[in-house]
């Protein structure tokens, strides 16, 4: 089946491409703070200087760890099916993560997320097709902060029975979230069969990975604990300032992190991801939803494809601080562009002003541009017996209609979209005798209907008391007494 797609590096660019990146491993070679990370890549056969904790990787070593990483693998949801495929051009959408803000569509104002606000965004996330899984999409304040990781997921895991996208802010919390993940699924066993949620993990750039995030990654892996690395090269900042060099650092990060992950558990899942940005020169911040970025992530997962990895993208957010139009042209030229390369998890729904801020409102409309870039993969041609036109023309004639026909009835809603009334199509007297509403304020009356329609969250009462036993035992070791209290009864 024809295929659209887009590609931002000549092909024939990628084998020097990786020349470059694997001299880079050699020299100057990564940063690892983590002592057992440095001690495991010298046992294994990197130089390793540990004195400025770095570690020189040579060619075979990353050559052997591309071996061993698997091409593909899949997260389950609740009930054990598989509902993402890591590898290949399988695409996928989740909202994005770790915003510090709530955004309200009512007020334009920011104001700190709490519990509530959680539960309603992983409720509705939930309940749109367009996710493929919930995203820890940010952090409730109403917790302490030393917890916020651990509280997201378990959040995640009372809302919804999808697939998750996670990540842990120290080692010992990371402990608490796999045995989170491991009560749910009915063991260590059943998890690492039937994986739940994969874990962010992030490089500092350039070339450097932290105590956290080293001991994450192998802490991954022995479990078998999907892991998906998030280098975030900022070019001209904290990376080149040309794209192809950016994007060569990217790879050499992933890389990097890749070696340590197969170093600790040989064939366990990882995934090669990001969030490259420019850095704007003029304002002296890092716009994720510009379109060099776009194309950074796109090129990125071009050369892991090459290589046979699963791929991860930040695509679909947007700079604005408001859902204005520069925030849909941002997120819908980024996800379809996305969608176009091929990356498999593609994060960023209902993000603003670069990922600091999340609006739900902002989310469902997203929803909408997620659909027709799924559309536009698919292709303008279903060759099936009928589809062309002349036996319909026969039957109908010059100058008939097809409103009528029996094919129009049948196919319509295979080969459109069927939008939600968030897509504005209705005739300009409807629009003004409903109030003139736009995008966001439509978006907020599908919110409405969302959450009328919310049936209870049905969750065995014994594996609920299980999981909330888990995170009120770390709340009371971080002062907190009491968890705050979950609507989730429709």
């Amino acid at each position: 089946m024809f295929r659209p797609r887009v590609q931002f590096l000549d092909p024939a660019l990628i084998p020097n491409l990786l020349d470059e990146v694997f001299a880079i491993l050699e020299n100057p070679g990564v940063i690892f703070q983590w002592t057992p990370a440095l001690e495991l890549l010298a046992d294994h056969g990197a130089d390793v200087n540990f004195e400025t904790n770095t570690a020189r990787l040579p060619r075979s070593l990353v050559e052997g760890a591309l071996k061993t990483a698997p091409h593909e693998f899949f997260l389950h949801d609740a009930p054990g099916n598989r509902r993402v495929r890591y590898g290949g051009d399988a695409i996928h959408y989740d909202p994005g993560s770790s915003a510090l803000w709530m955004y309200d569509s009512a007020t334009h104002a920011y104001r700190a997320p709490v519990t509530s606000d959680f539960v309603q965004y992983a409720r509705i996330a939930d309940r749109l097709p367009a996710f493929d899984a919930l995203a820890t999409a940010f952090i409730p304040e109403d917790v302490p902060g030393d917890m916020g990781d651990l509280y997201r997921l378990y959040l995640c895991l009372c809302c919804s029975d999808k697939p998750i996208v996670t990540g842990a802010f120290a080692v010992e919390t990371m402990q608490v979230m796999r045995e989170l993940l491991s009560v749910m699924a009915g063991g260590d066993a059943a998890l690492k069969e039937k994986p739940r949620a994969v874990f962010d993990v992030c490089p500092t750039p350039p070339l450097q990975w932290s105590d956290n995030t080293s001991s994450n990654i192998i802490e991954g892996a022995w479990h078998f604990i999907p892991i998906e690395l998030v280098a975030v090269p900022l070019a001209g900042a904290a990376a080149p300032i040309t794209l192809i060099g950016s994007v060569a650092q990217h790879i050499a990060e992933n890389l990097s992190g890749l070696v340590l992950h197969q170093c600790a558990q040989p064939g366990a899942p990882v995934v090669f991801g990001g969030a490259p940005s420019i850095f704007d020169m003029r304002m002296g911040v890092t716009p994720l939803g510009a379109i060099e970025s776009s194309m950074m992530s796109c090129a990125t997962a071009q050369v892991a494809k090459y290589l046979g990895l699963p791929t991860h993208g930040y695509l679909g957010l947007a700079d604005t601080k408001l859902p204005d139009m520069q925030a849909g042209w941002e997120t819908g030229m980024s996800a379809l562009l996305g969608a176009l390369a091929g990356v498999n998890m593609m994060s960023g729904a209902g993000l603003l002003d670069s990922a600091a801020a999340f609006s739900i409102e902002k989310m469902i409309a997203d929803a909408e541009v997620i659909s027709m870039a799924r559309k536009t993969v698919e292709g303008i041609a279903r060759v099936e017996p009928g589809t062309f036109a002349l036996e319909m023309l026969q039957r109908v004639g010059p100058g008939g209609t097809f409103l009528d026909s029996e094919e129009t009835l049948a196919r319509f809603r295979l080969d459109q979209i069927q939008h939600t009334p968030v897509v504005d199509r209705v005739t300009r007297r409807t629009w003004v005798n409903a109030g003139m509403p736009d995008t966001i304020a439509r978006a907020r009356l599908q919110r409405e209907k969302i959450e009328r329609e919310l049936k209870p969250r049905a969750m065995d009462t014994n594996l609920a008391n299980e999981l909330r036993a888990i995170v009120a035992h770390r709340a009371k070791l971080d002062g907190m007494d009491e968890l705050p209290k979950l609507s989730i009864d429709g």
